[in-house]
């Protein structure tokens, strides 16, 4: 981010901070782009001359500022500004939604929408082709399902590809891929610069400092994700880190990687497709359809692409989601591990998004490979349960076993938490609500541990272990927030999951018990810039 005033230095005092050197401090130095001191209101008075600022926090809660691992940016910003589908009541609510977005754009070249999902619908079913070319007027629209695994298009539309006879069936694969590019090659560089910034700017109002976006040549295109960096370097906001999901095979992959500035190859690179649109890869077939759904990439592939990152000393990383997908990973990497050397590939910190469907088995390879879980809390919230679409696609058993935090953290997995917006919203904490109040009880985290894979290890993920926390020396990246009572919770929900005896030694979050208020931002701080400030505040 370009630095656009000069050094400062503030003391923010008056409140409470979040820090693992000082469970009691109420007071913060930061000096410019660094924290430089944590410590009590009395130690306080000794830097209030000597500083630039001083700010009253009135009581207000400082915590680093959230790190969201999984966001694909220009997507959310066209879902902020766009047609959204994803409150839809109903198939009919639908189809109003998209007759009022098309008459209200009438010189846009290729329409487009996101978060439609049938499975919350009372008529169980997606718009057929016919639908949705009346209620768009016979113009080109592109609708991607809420799990993005899938898309439905307007005959208008589908004229411009060439995808075989269509359907009514929703596209996936390569069909999908194709009609998802042409839509977004009509959207102009002025439209992604507005949805970049729009969705920069709403993350920043949620407390967030820091954003993985999941680019490829399946989801985005290189300009981009180039333009992102370098709107996100020019211009106040979130850091942006970028990863790049597509397979290296030679050192021309390599070199397209570091050209494009990228942290890693890895994102959503696919092994596997989504339980929603019935494309996540299973060891056995689904509930309801009689197979098993897609592999994209198998060990052999994995390994390939592995052993090439380890050896050139990049990040890897995969998009699995169904077991027999999470397996093609683990038996993919170790086979890379056994070319390169065990303690390269753990060195790097190679990187599974989503890992849903975990076994005992495959839990205790990511610890032994020193794989990285970038999990989303809000799937197991919007999807869980026994009545929930992971319980239709896959039967409840094999449901309560999805998204199984405790047992990773149990085995020293680290864990990054995301959103994958817009497939769920920005919410950080309503992510760490999720993972501390799961719908499979037994898969609970403490707040704490949800937290601080919001937070911290989300820079883990991305290679730093210097930032993600405040302490002397850490990248002033915080968050300031008007919340309620401070607790200490806990994971077992068979107990009271709250504590305020100070004697803990523990810092205190707020309680997210559910039915509780989450926190509102008042700031949002990154490197030591003021990115968002809540007026009248």
């Amino acid at each position: 981010m370009s630095q656009t005033t000069p050094k400062r230095s503030v003391l923010l005092r008056n409140g409470f901070v979040y820090s693992p050197t000082d469970p009691f401090a109420t007071a913060m130095v930061v000096d410019g782009d660094t924290v430089a001191w944590i410590g009590s209101e009395g130690a306080a008075d000794s830097f209030a001359t000597g500083v630039d600022e001083v700010t009253d926090l009135d009581g207000a809660l400082v915590t680093p500022a959230f790190t969201d691992a999984h966001v694909h940016t220009t997507a959310t910003g066209l879902a902020l500004t766009g047609l959204d589908l994803s409150t839809a009541a109903s198939l009919p609510d639908a189809l109003a939604r998209i007759r009022a977005h098309v008459a209200a754009h009438p010189g846009q070249d290729v329409l487009l929408g996101h978060g439609w999902d049938e499975t919350r619908w009372p008529q169980g079913r997606p718009p057929t082709r016919a639908e949705l070319d009346e209620a768009a007027g016979n113009r080109p629209l592109y609708l991607s399902r809420t799990d993005v695994h899938s898309a439905l298009a307007t005959t208008a539309l589908l004229k411009r590809v060439s995808v075989g006879e269509p359907t009514d069936a929703p596209l996936t694969g390569d069909a999908h891929h194709a009609v998802r590019r042409a839509a977004h090659a009509a959207v102009t560089p002025a439209q992604r610069e507005a949805a970049q910034r729009a969705a920069r700017r709403h993350a920043a109002s949620l407390g967030i400092g820091s954003l993985h976006e999941c680019a490829g040549p399946d989801i985005s295109s290189e300009a981009d994700l180039t333009a992102l960096l370098a709107l996100a370097a020019a211009e106040p906001g979130p850091r942006v880190f970028g990863y790049w999901a597509e397979a290296v095979t030679d050192a021309t992959g390599l070199d397209r990687i570091r050209d494009l500035g990228a942290t890693g190859a890895g994102g959503d690179l696919f092994v596997d497709g989504s339980l929603g649109s019935h494309t996540a890869c299973l060891h056995a077939p689904y509930a309801d359809a009689a197979h098993s759904g897609a592999a994209y990439l198998d060990a052999a592939a994995i390994a390939d692409h592995v052993a090439l990152c380890t050896e050139a000393g990049v990040q890897a990383g995969f998009h699995a989601i169904g077991d027999a997908a999470v397996t093609a990973v683990t038996e993919g990497v170790r086979k890379a591990a056994e070319r390169t050397g065990l303690a390269r590939v753990r060195a790097l910190r190679h990187r599974v998004e989503h890992a849903e469907m975990m076994t005992p088995a495959t839990i205790a390879d990511f610890a032994d490979l020193g794989l990285v879980a970038s999990v989303q809390p809000a799937f197991d919230a919007t999807w869980g349960g026994e009545d929930g679409m992971y319980a239709q696609r896959l039967g409840a058993d094999r449901a309560r076993t999805l998204n199984p935090y405790a047992a990773l953290l149990r085995a020293g997995v680290p864990l990054a938490l995301g959103s994958d917006s817009p497939v769920t919203p920005l919410d950080p904490w309503g992510a760490v609500r999720a993972a501390a109040f799961h719908r499979t009880p037994s898969h609970s985290v403490s707040v704490r541990a949800a937290f601080t894979a919001h937070t911290r290890g989300g820079w883990r993920a991305a290679g730093r272990d210097d930032a993600g926390v405040l302490v002397p020396g850490a990248p002033a990246d915080y968050a300031v927030w008007r919340t309620g009572d401070l607790v200490v919770q806990v994971p077992d929900q068979r107990v009271s999951n709250w504590s305020t005896d100070p004697r803990s030694g523990t810092p205190g979050l707020p309680d997210l018990t559910p039915g509780t208020d989450a926190p509102t931002a008042l700031r949002t701080v990154v490197a030591g810039h003021t990115v968002f400030a809540r007026p009248n505040e």
